[in-house]
């Protein structure tokens, strides 16, 4: 949920001030109070004198006024509306050039053989170095380390300065995370890792980032964090590139031929300076930990959701630094590094551009050599659903977001055989950011046995997840086509009503739930189909802003009438550093429901009187009585708290009230206060992917069908079930699609969706709202939410 900031930047900083004259004329800005933010985290093993959020705009203000090199510019808001403040720095002779070098980076992409013969007889080029300050709000030493860099480049002449700025353009995302840095949290305002969303990009400070990339398309992308120590004897701190396996969508071969040289030359400005640290742990350390060379498996940089790895699909050489301490080591050890980096790719920037351009050839040429042969389609055809093509529009605009060209047919056409109507969406893979594209829409692959742990997910698949088409063409085809630039499509009624909502799409629950706020009749029945009461132009304006077609039909008789619900969702402050509530949160939010976040401790002392649905989506520590010091907040303080949630909840349960437990805590959790006698199985921590679930199609699993997806982070099942309380399983064999799950033939045909026959319990194995990837399962929860 937003807050209300006293300390919000002026609105006059929006304005990207010019070069002659950056921040010339300065506002007069109010900032946050130093009362609103916290000194530090109980989760950092250190703690020091950080700079805090509302000092920061000031710095910069202060550096700009002295400095000629540098812009400032408020580039949007995060989720609880603090700025995000952008540093550009660049020599003052280069300024005058600023537009032939963002030309050059435009002509990459879509004339690669002439940039790369315009760099061989242009010499005196800048290239774009882009440095990520603390995306995680507790990793304060990156934006510390990130205002030091701004000063030093803003105003130091020294030789290795001046030559950094002869060759590079500088670009700061100073504090990627401006409400963490705040409340002293990993996670923004509304509870998600920022770190975890950008194949999905549901934040506006992620999206800030990519708005970053794709301007630019950074040649080295350095994004600063910690704390990681003694992954290796005396190897303090950890610099990418990663273990196996790598996403196979990217070009590696060229990633890789400059990433790890620049990760020892970060190295070696690290050990270098050796001498200056203060701490034993610095005096003593031989090196660095460096993923690829250290060790074999664990730190992957398969999925596209870190910020470095995505924006290796824009070319950039991307790398994750992890300083080993929260202290002025931390600092300077993050300093160093990019020092490191910025020397290594002033020398190599030649070669290392010409590879990166390279990459976008590839693309171009639909020339992959170390590719096997197919493994990129011709092209994707996203067919539309007429009555309902809010999903397909919303994965259009969002691959435009991403640099992605997308084409309309403009006539009908056939491709593999298959007939596709006008208007139908096209994406060919002769692009600059194929790879991209690709791992946005293919289906993935199961890793299970090409490694023994992953860092986080291996399957992503947006049109399974998000529940569009997206299909595959592997042979060449012709089409009359339109660019498109953006879909704004517009909903329509038609017909004297009743009128007919389909139980389809995110925006149809939303559009449901805002016409039950508006006080219409809407009926649902048993296949979760929504009947509207009512004239034609009382529900018109809610419909054209939902983009669905809806048309008259009738009623059935066993249509039950919906009523507004209160849903109470029990909430994670942070527990072990995340909201494992947030997906969940934002889900609801997305489809319309009113919803409150209850704490443990709120729950224990007032009960769930009032609410319709209590709803627990989290890690079963939320109920414990066994908790660290640095996660005592956000739980019970004593054992007495827990028996009177229990109480609460179990007599909330008898009332006749709704508890609909998601995922693998949550089901503990229900076991743990009694609400249902099935066994909770619980496969490997670290597994998740996409499966073959089969659904009965009715009630809480109404749209959905046998052989369809679900998807699962800590995958679940149910046992000693009755048979009619199962209302979905896992599919028969070989269910698993794509992710990394070792030993999920024990899931096979087993349990995943069950209701209690004698309380409206609803546990779900699932994770039908994990971190907005899951749109197509989010309608599981209005289910459920529906579903007497």
């Amino acid at each position: 949920m937003k807050k209300t900031i006293s300390g919000l930047l002026a609105v006059s900083l929006l304005a990207s001030a010019p070069w002659s004259s950056a921040l010339a004329q300065a506002p007069n800005p109010n900032y946050v109070t130093p009362i609103e933010e916290k000194d530090g985290s109980k989760f950092n093993t250190e703690n020091y004198d950080f700079a805090k959020f509302s000092e920061i705009g000031v710095k910069l203000q202060e550096i700009a006024k002295s400095s000629k090199r540098i812009k400032v510019e408020v580039t949007g808001e995060s989720a609880d509306g603090f700025p995000l403040y952008v540093v550009t720095i660049a020599d003052t002779k280069s300024q005058s050039k600023f537009g032939e070098n963002k030309a050059l980076r435009e002509q990459m992409i879509k004339n690669p053989e002439k940039a790369q013969e315009w760099i061989k007889k242009n010499k005196d080029f800048k290239v774009p170095i882009m440095i990520n300050g603390s995306i995680h709000g507790t990793e304060f030493i990156g934006s510390d380390a990130v205002l030091q860099l701004i000063e030093r480049f803003a105003k130091d002449n020294d030789n290795e300065t001046k030559k950094i700025l002869d060759n590079n353009i500088l670009i700061f995302n100073v504090v990627a995370n401006p409400d963490g840095r705040v409340d002293a949290t990993r996670f923004n305002g509304e509870g998600i890792d920022l770190n975890r969303d950008f194949i999905t990009q549901s934040q506006p400070e992620t999206r800030q980032m990519v708005d970053l990339i794709t301007e630019w398309n950074p040649m080295v992308f350095l994004d600063t964090h910690g704390y990681v120590k003694n992954y290796a004897p005396n190897k303090q701190g950890l610099i990418e590139p990663c273990t196996p396996p790598h996403n196979p969508n990217y070009e590696y071969d060229l990633y890789n031929k400059w990433a790890y040289g620049q990760a020892e030359a970060m190295e070696s400005s690290i050990m270098k300076n050796k001498a200056q640290f203060k701490g034993d742990l610095y005096k003593n350390m031989t090196g660095t930990y460096v993923p690829q060379r250290d060790d074999e498996a664990g730190w992957d940089d398969y999925p596209p959701i870190f910020t470095p790895m995505y924006a290796m699909y824009h070319g950039a050489y991307g790398h994750t630094l992890e300083a080993p301490t929260n202290d002025e080591d931390g600092v300077k050890w993050m300093y160093d590094a990019i020092m490191g980096a910025l020397n290594y790719s002033t020398t190599n920037k030649q070669e290392m551009l010409n590879d990166q351009i390279e990459i976008f050839k590839r693309g171009i040429n639909f020339d992959h050599p170390y590719h096997e042969e197919g493994f990129f389609p011709e092209a994707y055809v996203l067919p539309v659903d007429e009555k309902d093509p809010t999903v397909t529009e919303k994965a259009v605009n969002h691959l435009i977001n991403n640099d992605i060209d997308v084409v309309l047919a403009t006539k009908d056409f056939t491709a593999d055989g298959v007939k596709y109507a006008k208007g139908s969406y096209i994406v060919n893979l002769n692009q600059a950011k194929a790879g991209l594209a690709n791992t946005m829409l293919w289906d993935g692959e199961d890793i299970t046995d090409d490694t023994p742990s992953m860092y986080d997910i291996s399957a992503w698949s947006l049109p399974e997840l998000w529940g569009f088409k997206a299909n595959p063409v592997k042979t060449k085809f012709s089409v009359s086509t339109a660019k498109v630039k953006e879909v704004d499509g517009q909903g329509s009624v038609t017909g004297k009503g009743p009128f007919v909502i389909p139980n389809s799409s995110v925006q149809a629950v939303e559009l449901v739930n805002t016409l039950i706020q508006q006080g219409v009749n809407v009926r649902r029945d048993n296949k979760g189909n929504f009947y509207v009461s009512g004239s034609a132009k009382a529900i018109s304006s809610a419909v054209k802003a939902s983009g669905l077609q809806i048309e008259s039909g009738v009623t059935p008789v066993d249509a039950k009438k919906l009523t507004k619900l209160k849903v109470a969702l029990l909430e994670d402050g942070g527990m072990n550093k995340q909201q494992t509530h947030a997906g969940m949160n934002l889900a609801l939010e997305r489809l319309g429901f009113e919803v409150t976040e209850l704490t443990p401790v709120e729950v224990a002392k007032s009960g769930l009187k009032g609410y319709d649905a209590f709803i627990y989506n989290g890690t079963e520590n939320l109920i414990s009585t066994k908790l660290s010091a640095a996660n005592l907040e956000f739980g019970f303080q004593n054992a007495d708290q827990f028996t009177a949630f229990k109480k609460n909840v179990d007599s909330f349960v008898k009332d006749g009230g709704k508890f609909i437990a998601a995922g693998a805590g949550a089901s503990r959790a229900a076991k743990t206060l009694g609400l249902t006698n099935a066994t909770v199985q619980i496969g490997d921590p670290n597994s998740n992917g996409i499966v073959n679930v089969d659904y009965d199609g009715t009630g809480v699993t109404a749209g959905y069908g046998q052989d369809d997806i679900g998807f699962v982070y800590r995958p679940t099942w149910y046992g000693g079930v009755e048979e009619n309380e199962i209302l979905a399983t896992y599919d028969e064999s070989d269910f698993f699609l794509a992710g990394h799950w070792k030993g999920n033939e024990k899931a096979t045909s087993q349990p995943v969706i069950i209701r209690e026959n004698d309380a409206d319990v609803t546990l779900i194995g699932l994770e039908p709202a994990f971190r907005d990837h899951t749109d197509y399962l989010f309608r599981l929860i209005s289910n459920a939410l529906y579903t007497n």
